[in-house]
């Protein structure tokens, strides 16, 4: 089985735009999951996967994903999926032996930032870079498959 381990936080300031590297734009769409795991469409510049996720709160979920041709992944998000799409630009930042992934939302999600670290076990020791606010990891409105249904314009 492959598990995610994954912390998510909101952004305190923009110094983090100071290390970050060009960034890529990502669109994903959601398909109907049920109650117990998310089925996600994403293309990521020229790549495209799609993603099965466990709807499981928390830090630690399973997760599935997998290389599929880019015309069939803009195939299923034109035809398949929810709207709206999670439009965003993700920017990778190096702190001290760990990659953040920092996500600025675009279109209904607009003004919302949000950065993720992924760790190899639950306990795993990170340092907090200066640019990083409040731990979100175990708020559902921040999952991206929630800002489908509540775009943080909405809130």
């Amino acid at each position: 089985m492959a598990i995610e381990i994954e912390r998510k936080f909101l952004i305190a300031n923009d110094e983090w735009r100071h290390n970050a590297d060009g960034g890529i734009q990502i669109t994903q769409g959601y398909m109907g999951g049920n109650d117990k795991s998310s089925v996600r469409i994403r293309v990521n510049g020229d790549t495209a996967n799609i993603n099965i996720k466990s709807k499981t709160l928390g830090a630690q979920r399973s997760e599935y994903e997998y290389d599929i041709p880019l015309t069939d992944a803009n195939e299923m998000l034109t035809t398949l999926c929810d709207r709206p799409y999670i439009d965003k630009t993700r920017y990778h930042v190096h702190h001290q032996g760990h990659l953040w992934e920092v996500d600025v939302f675009a279109g209904e999600n607009e003004g919302l930032v949000v950065a993720e670290i992924e760790l190899t076990t639950v306990d795993e020791t990170f340092s907090l870079p200066s640019w990083i606010g409040e731990e979100v990891t175990d708020a559902p409105r921040y999952y991206n498959i929630c800002l489908v249904t509540h775009p943080f314009k909405s809130w």
